[in-house]
C-alpha cells in the first residue's frame, strides 16, 4: 500500500534541501531538470509548427516537386 503525500514548500525551502544533497545527487537532479526543460521546449516548438492548414497531399506534392528539381539539377552536371 502506498500513501501519496502532498507537501507545500517554498522555492527557498527546496533550494535549502538541494544544497544538502551529496554532489552526485545534485548532478543527477540537474540532469533531470535539464531533460524536463528540453522536453518542454521541444513540445513548445513542435506545437508551434502544428497546423491543420497543410494536408498530407500538399506535403507530398511539395516533396515530389523538390525531388524532381534536385534530380533535374543533378542531370545537368
Amino acid at each position: 500500500m502506498r500513501a501519496d503525500l502532498n507537501i507545500s514548500l517554498t522555492f527557498r525551502q527546496i533550494l535549502d534541501l538541494v544544497k544538502q544533497l551529496p554532489r552526485q545527487q545534485k548532478i543527477k537532479l540537474t540532469k533531470e531538470l535539464e531533460k524536463e526543460a528540453i522536453d518542454s521546449k521541444l513540445s513548445q516548438i513542435l506545437q508551434s509548427f502544428q497546423t491543420d492548414k497543410l494536408s498530407q497531399d500538399l506535403i507530398d506534392e511539395e516533396v515530389e516537386a523538390v525531388r524532381q528539381e534536385l534530380y533535374e539539377r543533378s542531370q545537368k552536371h
